[in-house]
């Protein structure tokens, strides 16, 4: 009788804590001026009004966006142990170098143990334990708006004003070798690709947001960018196709990367522009509608 006691006791715990469970919606900026405070998960400050529709329990996943990737990564790692652990789940949108950071996260650290978390957060962004363990974390999918885990030929070629430590780490052949891009743990990548970008046309190459271009946008592989357009266009190494298909040119992307958006219209840029602007504005709808 003890053990058939303690047997549903059991069951009804596991039921307990599996209904208890939660989802979150992770938002991870990218390169900034450092204005965002580091651990704050209600400040989106970087994104637009917080007001805004975007996805169940969001939370801002803030960092020192002028220091290098490996410096600032344990700002994500906590924020994923907070939230994505002990049978939470969390959907993650991305922007920029927030790309890199999560592609970071996940392939050097989704395979290791992690403490499973109470999802309160203290003033610096650490959560309290509640015993025991997982290996690596709970994510649904991640949206890129506009990753620059492929790098940037800006920073290849000195065209940002500011010489952040950050800037060191989107060149693109340094991007490109900082993690192995293919291992994301299973986790899919949905790619939305920019394309409204003329200031530095003849820097970016193919097509770009004016920050980004195609081969980073829509996580094309490779030790180095390409030039890849739109349909149609001309004088262009190849197109981007959307899916994970292969470029037209046999680029192939990394695994469990997919461009859910190429901008065929040219209609949207870089820039969050303290709004939901630019490509976030339709990762943002995208995950609003999805991340429930």
């Amino acid at each position: 009788m003890n053990t058939f006691i303690r047997a549903v006791a059991v069951t009804a715990a596991l039921v307990g804590a599996e209904a208890s469970a939660t989802n979150y919606t992770l938002w991870i900026h990218g390169k900034n001026d450092n204005k965002t405070q580091g651990g704050n998960h209600a400040d989106f400050s970087y994104w637009g009004p917080s007001s805004a529709a975007a996805g169940v329990n969001k939370k801002a996943v803030n960092w020192n966006g002028t220091q290098r990737i490996s410096v600032e990564n344990y700002r994500v790692r906590d924020a994923l142990d907070c939230y994505c652990t002990n049978g939470n789940w969390c959907y993650v949108a991305v922007h920029s170098a927030g790309d890199l950071q999560i592609g970071y996260a996940l392939s050097l650290y989704g395979g290791s143990a992690r403490n499973k978390k109470d999802a309160k957060p203290n003033a610096s962004g650490v959560c309290g334990d509640v015993g025991g363990t997982q290996t690596g974390w709970n994510i649904k999918w991640v949206n890129v708006a506009s990753g620059a885990s492929g790098g940037s030929e800006l920073a290849d070629k000195g065209e940002w004003a500011v010489k952040d430590p950050i800037v060191s780490d989107l060149v693109t052949t340094t991007a490109r070798a900082m993690y192995n891009h293919n291992t994301t743990r299973s986790v899919w990548f949905y790619n939305f690709a920019g394309s409204k970008g003329t200031l530095y046309s003849g820097i970016l190459p193919g097509q770009d947001d004016e920050a980004v271009a195609y081969h980073s946008t829509g996580g094309v592989s490779g030790s180095s960018g390409a030039s890849l357009c739109n349909p149609g266009d001309l004088f262009c190494g190849g197109t981007l196709n959307t899916g994970t298909s292969a470029c037209s040119s046999g680029q192939a992307k990394w695994s469990y990367h997919s461009v859910k958006l190429r901008d065929d219209n040219e209609a949207y840029d870089h820039h969050a522009a303290g709004n939901w602007a630019g490509i976030i504005a339709p990762v943002r709808a995208d995950v609003a509608t999805n991340a429930k």
